[in-house]
């Protein structure tokens, strides 16, 4: 009771504190993630603006000729520049050292950077939208029912969603186009979080039933804390359930299916190794705005519905943008291709050889023949497993230490911008990790670092955490080994495994990749769930049962480092066999 006490101050001085610092770290952050468009700028001749060559095909076919021109000037005693002016050599050294530079922090040139700012803003608000609806579904069920429902509602209740989801969404593969698809998957779950808001959340009172009628209807104790406290507490909240459900399902679409199912289709391999690892830097900035919007504008609201409204807003807008800039990207690739002569003679667009249809059965079948895809499976649900058995235990901790909803909104709105922030800072120093050491140390990285990082965490929570001291340390190694992990897992986990798609056949990305992202992941987490359930009922809670979780968590890093191992030299074949492929067809 004294911790209860004590915590709002604690939280009011951690509070400002960490604001007057978030402001500093967002300023720095600015400038170094747009420290590449900055350079940009600064190598591009006086006569060009940045907003120039982005405007149209002409004016980037002109900076590309420009460039060309400026190689060619390179003579035996000085450089010629644009204005046709002898320069000396140390002009001509200190320019080949600007553009290294540039090659270095930022290396997409000519009409790529137009294709990339479009494609890179889809994963932005992709990312928003995920950020802010996750850390809204964590508040509602970890401050209404508790971090052990998680567990639950993942098994019971998304697990059975996303089976729904990818039974539907393998049917629209057959009937809608590609773009068809891309809208129907991504609107229906934009719409359901403004009715949650506007009608839903609003009317919870008159909808669901109290909690002490459950307890009464049932025979609950109102002090038991076993799990049919829990299931009262989930069917007292349904609607909180709901939006949690559906909230798990979006992240897993979002950016497994509706975000790198788009860019494996139009980024080549080469552009690949590029764009991806700058994709999840430009990505990066939106945890931080939507960390910030929460901690200085959502949780200062007189309630928690007001916040929510607040909330919505920039998630709706967000959807929008969304399906903005994938048209405006497709439209941009598509003249692009016609510009560059895409067409038969006829002017008419090749025709794309139709798609064999699959029933969820083969596909599963599909799945199971194919060392490849069960090696990407492997991985997908190894961290779906090793970060559950940490993420419930943390999520519990940090409620003993924050008991209110809008001070847990706070907390997580802060940890969210330190993983966006933490994530540019390590893409800002490994940013050619994957390009340099290779996508099998990009894709082993994940794992070493879940495990190292693991240790303390584990420690703090065997030794216990009886007083507000020991507590704190538990939050702070908790928080640390869940920054990193996800960090690690943006950064450069995400980008090894949507680079692994890329050298498979159509089939196998469209129905092996919705499989393995939405099914993979969902029985990576529902499993460690299930398995958190089990030592609860032998344990008592989930904390006492930490000890067995470590040989768990352990155990499964172990599984998901040898796949990565063996999957990096598949990936390494696949990918020669497809570059040969190209080179005998030209």
């Amino acid at each position: 009771m004294t911790l209860f006490r004590e915590t709002p101050d604690l939280v009011r001085n951690h509070s400002h504190l960490f604001q007057r610092r978030s402001a500093l770290l967002s300023c720095c952050l600015l400038a170094l993630a747009w420290h590449p468009f900055l350079v940009i700028g600064a190598t591009a001749p006086k006569n060009i603006r940045l907003s120039t060559l982005l405007s149209s095909k002409i004016n980037i076919t002109m900076w590309d000729n420009l460039q060309g021109q400026k190689a060619a000037g390179v003579v035996r005693g000085g450089y010629t520049d644009f204005d046709g002016k002898q320069k000396s050599d140390a002009t001509a050294k200190r320019t080949t050292w600007g553009t290294s530079v540039r090659n270095a922090l930022f290396p997409i040139h000519g009409d790529e950077v137009k294709k990339f700012l479009l494609i890179g803003s889809i994963k932005f608000f992709i990312i928003l939208a995920l950020t802010l609806t996750r850390d809204n579904k964590d508040t509602m069920v970890v401050t209404e029912c508790g971090a052990e429902a998680i567990a639950f509602l993942k098994i019971y209740g998304v697990l059975p969603a996303a089976t729904l989801f990818i039974a539907l969404y393998s049917k629209m593969a057959t009937i809608f186009d590609k773009k068809t698809l891309f809208y129907a998957t991504c609107i229906p779950f934009f719409a359901f979080f403004f009715l949650f808001d506007a009608l839903i959340y609003p009317n919870r009172d008159a909808i669901q039933p109290s909690l002490s009628y459950i307890q009464s209807h049932f025979q609950i104790s109102p002090s038991s804390s076993g799990a049919s406290s829990i299931f009262a507490k989930l069917f007292a909240n349904w609607t909180s359930a709901m939006f949690y459900v559906v909230a798990e399902v979006y992240s897993s679409v979002s950016v497994g299916i509706l975000f790198w199912q788009y860019a494996n289709d139009v980024v080549s391999v080469s552009q690949a190794k590029r764009f991806y690892p700058l994709f999840a830097q430009m990505s990066g900035l939106a945890p931080i705005l939507a960390g910030q919007y929460v901690v200085r504008y959502a949780s200062r609201a007189k309630d928690f519905e007001e916040s929510l409204h607040r909330l919505t807003r920039l998630v709706t807008l967000s959807g929008v943008l969304i399906c903005s800039f994938y048209k405006w990207s497709n439209d941009y690739i598509e003249k692009s291709a016609m510009l560059n002569g895409v067409q038969d003679g006829s002017g008419a667009k090749v025709q794309k050889k139709k798609k064999a249809k699959m029933s969820m059965v083969e596909s599963a079948r599909f799945l199971a023949s194919s060392e490849y895809l069960r090696l990407i499976a492997v991985l997908v649900v190894g961290y779906g497993l090793s970060i559950n058995f940490t993420d419930v235990m943390w999520k519990s901790i940090v409620k003993k230490q924050y008991p209110d909803a809008l001070e847990y909104q706070r907390f997580m709105g802060n940890f969210s911008s330190l993983v966006g922030f933490s994530t540019c800072i390590v893409i800002f120093l490994g940013v050619h990790a994957i390009r340099i050491l290779g996508w099998r140390i990009g894709a082993l990285a994940t794992p070493m670092v879940m495990a190292l990082l693991g240790l303390p965490f584990f420690f703090s929570i065997l030794v216990g955490f009886d007083s507000p001291r020991t507590l704190r340390t538990a939050v702070v190694f908790g928080t640390i080994q869940t920054l990193l992990s996800k960090t690690t897992k943006y950064s450069l986990f995400d980008p090894t495994t949507q680079m692994a798609y890329i050298p498979l056949d159509d089939e196998s990305k469209i129905k092996g990749k919705a499989a393995i992202e939405v099914l993979g992941s969902r029985l990576g987490k529902s499993g460690g769930s299930l398995i958190q359930q089990l030592l609860v009922l032998v344990f008592g809670n989930i904390v006492d049962s930490a000890h067995v979780l470590v040989v768990l968590y352990y155990s499964v890093l172990a599984w998901w480092a040898y796949s990565a191992n063996r999957l990096g030299s598949l990936f390494l074949a696949k990918t020669a066999m497809q570059e040969d492929k190209k080179e005998h067809q030209n």
